[in-house]
């Protein structure tokens, strides 16, 4: 089955929509209830590093990269049944439009930054984002939902769907503010609780930081025009054929 024959197939997209959305729902479930049930949770002397509450959990990139991603995959099973999945449409309707604007400025360069940081950090010292403390209380395959499977799924996305672009200034910006508002939430953090959200931020020293999250922010940007170029030239010959058809 070509590319394009995936794309018109309503049933294949519809299935691994709904696939992405079991999972990462699934995974919002467990990690709200089902760990502050464990036991060894309850024993542990390293208790405050897995987070109980809402407002700690959303201390982490992870958690809004997987409410993102559970977002993402709700607007898109809602156009695969009310939208349209066309790849040039007279007339986007709005639900087609939000999920084009969703994938390209959060959904995508978001993953794949949560993904890459937290493999590349972990790959150097794992202590540093993961430490192995957390092995007995946080199960294996919810840090691959949060950290692995968001990547597989938003590149299986890329190559069996279209999106249209925003503006690429409206893009970046999106996606800029998020990230910036993510980074002074962090601070404040900081601030109140005396603890930086991740084990690396303790090691490094001010100048340290400030590169580190010039580096994340700029790390981001360009993953958006990564996405940006794939999508354009993976979907290139079809959008063109399509467009010629629609004149």
């Amino acid at each position: 089955m070509t590319k394009v024959e995936l794309y018109k197939s309503r049933v294949f997209v519809t299935i691994i929509h709904l696939c992405a959305l079991g999972q990462f729902a699934y995974g919002l479930y467990y990690s709200s209830f089902e760990i502050q049930r464990s036991y060894k949770l309850k024993t542990s002397l390293n208790r405050r590093l897995v987070p109980e509450s809402l407002p700690q959990k959303i201390k982490f990139l992870a958690y809004w990269s997987l409410i993102i991603q559970a977002l993402y995959y709700i607007v898109s099973l809602v156009n695969d049944f009310v939208g349209t999945n066309e790849l040039a449409p007279k007339k986007a309707p709005a639900v087609r439009r939000f999920k084009d604007w969703l994938m390209a400025t959060l959904a995508f360069p978001v993953a794949i930054n949560v993904g890459v940081t937290f493999w590349t950090l972990y790959a150097i010292d794992r202590e540093l984002v993961f430490p192995k403390v957390l092995d007995p209380v946080f199960p294996s395959w919810l840090n691959h939902v949060l950290h692995t499977n968001i990547v597989v799924f938003i590149v299986l996305e890329l190559f069996t769907s279209y999106r249209a672009y925003p503006k690429r200034s409206q893009g970046l910006a999106g996606l800029a503010t998020f990230m910036g508002a993510y980074l002074v939430w962090i601070h404040v953090v900081k601030h109140y609780s005396g603890v930086w959200v991740y084990p690396v931020l303790e090691v490094l020293q001010l100048p340290q930081r400030i590169l580190f999250f010039v580096a994340v922010i700029g790390f981001t940007l360009s993953l958006y025009l990564l996405g940006e170029f794939l999508n354009n030239t993976v979907w290139a010959k079809e959008v063109k054929l399509a467009k010629r058809k629609t004149n």
